[in-house]
């Protein structure tokens, strides 16, 4: 496994993202915890509404049963999507992040992310609920996720706690983020900058995007991974699955962290041999030439 140095944080390359373990028996997100954690990932990505709250329910009870696992790793959770709206109130914030604590069985988040972009907010609240997470010493980091730079801009005025994330979609066919620095000066629609250059933005002011979706095409085809609509992709794949040793799914992860940009990205998997077979992807380099490669066959329509 790959670690970055964030703040005093060294996190492992490749999350866990704990979406999906809502179905499963606490028996099963214990196994699935333990082995993340033989593999060297150390850090766990929830939501208060993954599962309406049950995920952080059965996180917390494997927690209930290993206390000593909570040392052992990062917690990040997020807040801020409700039924049919978004809400960055001050009340909202402080009330989600005791109720996630209560699930989670943990008297701290190691990292809270506003989940969507609430245009609504006042970024006044949303720093005093920051200020009173941090001194009470409920959270220690911060971030957002979905967002563009000026509204990451925009609550960073008023916070003197820096955003260290972005928990954006990123993966080989949803590749958005640096379509349009590679296509600068062209006419033609991929040159559009249509998230206003938040890959560089992240760059330059330290934020660690965390990509998710990292194998999906979208929510309608599912997985890329073998689907009909993506064969060339698949092909290129296959052939580079067999040059560096780790298959496909490994491969399509290890192009996301060839980036310089060290993303981490978040593996939603609940399957352990998935989840050993995705780590295999911090086991190479991809050379430069096959990055390129990769990108504009997944670039190619269906």
């Amino acid at each position: 496994m790959k670690y970055y140095q964030i703040k005093d944080m060294n996190v492992s390359a490749i999350a866990l993202g704990c979406m999906r373990i809502a179905s499963k028996s606490v028996d099963e997100v214990e196994s699935l915890v333990l082995k993340a954690l033989d593999l060297g990932i150390n850090y766990f990505d929830h939501a208060d509404i993954y599962g309406g709250g049950k995920s952080e329910v059965l996180f917390g009870e494997v927690l209930g049963k290993h206390p000593e696992l909570r040392e052992k790793m990062y917690i990040q959770s997020k807040c801020g999507i409700c039924n049919g709206y978004y809400d960055f109130s001050k009340e909202h914030i402080m009330a989600s992040v005791d109720q996630s604590l209560e699930r989670l069985h943990t008297s701290y988040l190691d990292v809270l992310l506003l989940h969507r972009p609430d245009t609504l907010m006042d970024p006044k609240e949303v720093a005093e609920a920051f200020d009173e997470l941090y001194n009470s010493g409920k959270v220690k980091y911060f971030g957002v996720s979905n967002m563009n730079p000026m509204q990451i801009a925009l609550i960073q005025k008023y916070t003197k706690h820096p955003l260290l994330f972005n928990q954006i979609q990123f993966n080989v066919v949803n590749a958005g983020i640096i379509d349009n620095g590679i296509n600068v000066n062209m006419d033609n629609n991929r040159s559009i900058d249509h998230d206003g250059s938040v890959l560089e933005y992240c760059r330059l002011n330290d934020i660690t995007i965390q990509p998710w979706s990292i194998l999906q095409a979208s929510w309608e085809k599912g997985c890329f991974i073998d689907h009909a609509d993506y064969v060339d992709l698949n092909n290129t794949l296959q052939e580079l699955s067999k040059k560096y040793g780790i298959s496909k799914t490994a491969l399509s992860v290890a192009w996301i962290l060839r980036h310089s940009a060290h993303m981490q990205p978040i593996a939603g998997t609940t399957s352990l041999n998935h989840l050993e077979d995705l780590c295999a992807a911090t086991t190479i380099e991809m050379s430069r030439e096959d990055w390129y490669r990769l990108y504009l066959v997944g670039r190619q329509l269906p």
